[in-house]
């Protein structure tokens, strides 16, 4: 019987891996040049972490950790989000008690265990951006256009959607109005009697269209925000519209974890069918504290890289390295020394098993390489190599220390 990958859970193999290779390295790029930094975390964390964040009203708490005892009596679970564990790092490495503004990026796996469809799986990857320390609504903005910027980058058509949850001032009233509202609707889902006990807020975010068609009368939380807030989001959207960024206020957006305040956002693709938010974020400033840190205000998002990929056409990758094979036997030993010496610049494929011609041009274009370099008996005589330039069309013979200053 054959082992095949668990259901839900993919290999990521050529083309398709360059494609991947390559998001991961324009979107870096992007988060560098606004000034984070890469961090990485554990794949594997303390179960507390996430229902202390994510929140025991999320379906991910709720339904689709991949949580188990460990053979030391650990409860832990592969993490199904990014954001907790950079603030439980930000925190045990007491990032929080030194002050300043300290931004990271990351990109990786998670996990969750929910129906395996187009654009969700077991296993996924995410490029995620988290900034600590600067409260200013200014960094809300400044992250919304780095999300932006990377999509725009490929190409991604999207709509931004925009909200604010407020914040521990304007959310208890709200809270109460809006408890109120659904204990006078028994024929909400069971998943929103749920959160109606837990954090009802989330009860907005579900996608039941008899629950939504409910909701539409519900009391609108953009009406209850304090001064404060309401200055945030109005200049939220000041910034936006000065950066020419089209944007819709989405009042029922929520975002799908506890921990977010005021700003929330998400990037809509009209390509990807129902799961179709291909990146999103918001702040989330008592989340440090919660988790039992300094009172740290902080702002990040999440991108769903399979998504971007789905939207992606594969990438036919530009010629590039030298293909080296040998006619005669006899010439392998010097075709292994010279790719040797060529691997410490350039990438090299070396056949080592002696072919015709044809067969290793054969070879060489399934390599997609941008050269191939041919030793036979004559040229081995001579101290020269036979080159052809497979982008170009053209062969050559050239002496062997031409061929090491070959670029």
């Amino acid at each position: 019987m054959s082992i095949k990958a668990l259901r839900g859970m993919k290999d990521i193999l050529p083309p398709l891996s360059r494609t991947y290779l390559q998001f991961i390295q324009e979107a870096s790029k992007v988060a560098q040049n606004y000034g984070f930094e890469y961090i990485e975390t554990p794949l594997l964390e303390e179960t507390a972490l996430f229902r202390r964040s994510v929140g025991e009203s999320s379906d991910i708490v709720g339904k689709e950790m991949y949580q188990f005892v460990d053979k030391g009596g650990n409860d832990v679970v592969l993490r199904p989000e990014g954001t907790a564990s950079v603030v439980r790092s930000f925190i045990e490495h007491k990032l929080d008690k030194k002050g300043g503004i300290h931004r990271f990026f990351y990109y990786g796996p998670m996990f969750r265990y929910e129906r395996p469809q187009k654009g969700r799986f077991r296993q996924f990857h995410q490029f995620g951006v988290e900034s600590f320390g600067e409260p200013s609504v200014y960094e809300d903005a400044a992250i919304i256009l780095l999300a932006k910027e990377i999509l725009d980058h490929f190409e991604i058509g999207h709509t931004l959607k925009i909200n604010s949850l407020g914040c521990p001032t304007c959310l208890p009233p709200y809270r109460q109005k809006l408890i109120e509202f659904l204990q006078s609707h028994e024929d909400i889902c069971e998943d929103c009697k749920r959160r109606r006990e837990l954090n009802p807020i989330r009860t907005l975010d579900c996608k039941n269209p008899h629950c939504q068609e409910i909701y539409k009368e519900a009391p609108k939380l953009l009406e209850h925000l304090c001064d404060e807030c309401q200055s945030e989001f109005d200049k939220l959207q000041e910034l936006l519209r000065n950066e020419e960024v089209d944007f819709e206020i989405d009042e029922h957006l929520v975002r799908g974890l506890d921990y977010y305040t005021r700003t929330a956002f998400e990037f809509i693709s009209t390509d990807l069918g129902a799961q179709n938010a291909v990146a999103g974020g918001g702040r989330y400033d008592n989340l440090v504290e919660l988790l039992g840190g300094k009172p740290t205000p902080a702002v990040g998002f999440a991108i769903g890289i399979e998504r971007i990929l789905d939207l992606l056409p594969d990438q036919r990758a530009p010629r590039e390295g030298i293909y080296m094979g040998v006619l005669d036997p006899e010439a392998l030993d010097l075709a292994f020394d010279l790719a040797t010496k060529k691997r410490k610049t350039t990438k090299v494929f070396l056949e080592y098993k002696p072919k015709s011609l044809k067969a290793h041009l054969k070879s060489a274009d399934r390599h997609n390489a941008r050269y191939a370099a041919i030793i036979g008996e004559e040229e081995l005589q001579k101290g020269t190599i036979w080159l052809k330039d497979l982008e170009q069309k053209r062969e050559r013979s050239i002496h062997i220390s031409h061929f090491l200053e070959l670029e």
